[in-house]
């Protein structure tokens, strides 16, 4: 199986302004001049890291997903990062990937972090996903699913874990520390995609987006910077590796409850 492009984007975002974050995006992924298969942007990409969630969500076929499914079909590489989606009354941190034929993967995040509020505005997922791109396992994250690693523990089912981020500079160190640990314990690569700059809350983000491989190192980081990086990620040599290290043959057996 062929190697995957994977290329982090990394900004600032305008507090509650969808267009100018889809416009932004549009100039920021149109600066892409590497071969990529999957871009990936941070978590409420259009909006910040909000609880008014009545205000700024989109039906699933509102203007952000039709602009994902329109920038992937434009670029030819699959497109994704989280958006605020209103379904039957009820208000989602969804995870929505767009391939270039338009087809649509998506995750509901799982663990709302209660320290914001965010348990009390939006409805937790219950279901773990992955889908496959170009032969690649993939399961997307967001956030605050990052410090649960039951709920990521790869089982055999990916190759290539996602997070998506509006994670604080406070807690940065928190950050560095957990996108690696999830990368080792599950002999998995690791695409982790943060913001940079101040929210309407004024709290400051730090970034440190980054592509990990399998032994918890960077293939590429943008640390603070506004920007875009992108990773080859081998599928061979992550194959080599589980084979001549097979950890995972040795994991605790456990039933996951939703």
């Amino acid at each position: 199986m062929r190697a995957l492009n994977v290329t982090i984007v990394q900004s600032e975002l305008h507090w509650h302004n969808a267009d100018e974050n889809r416009d932004m995006f549009s100039r920021l992924i149109a600066r892409i001049e590497d071969p990529t298969d999957l871009v990936v942007l941070p978590e409420m990409f259009t909006t910040g890291f909000t609880m008014d969630a009545e205000a700024h969500a989109e039906p699933m076929d509102g203007a952000t997903v039709g602009w994902l499914r329109k920038t992937a079909a434009s670029t030819g590489a699959a497109v994704c990062g989280s958006v605020i989606i209103r379904e039957n009354g009820s208000f989602f941190n969804r995870f929505v990937c767009a391939e270039p034929n338009g087809v649509l993967h998506t995750y509901d995040k799982r663990h709302l972090f209660r320290l914001a509020g965010e348990d009390r505005h939006y409805v937790a997922g219950d279901r773990l996903a992955t889908f496959a791109l170009q032969g690649w396992r993939i399961c997307p994250m967001i956030c605050y699913d990052l410090r649960f690693p039951v709920w990521s523990r790869n089982r055999g089912n990916y190759d290539l874990l996602l997070y998506v981020a509006n994670w604080p500079n406070r807690r940065h160190l928190a950050w560095e520390t957990l996108v690696r640990a999830r990368a080792i314990e599950n002999l998995a690569y690791v695409a982790a995609v943060n913001r940079v700059g101040e929210d309407g809350n004024d709290l400051p983000y730090s970034g440190g987006s980054a592509v990990i491989d399998y032994l918890g190192q960077d293939l590429v980081g943008l640390g603070d910077a506004t920007g875009y990086a992108t990773a080859t990620l081998d599928y061979e040599a992550l194959l080599k590796f589980r084979d001549r290290f097979p950890f995972h043959a040795d994991a605790d057996d456990f039933t996951l409850r939703t």
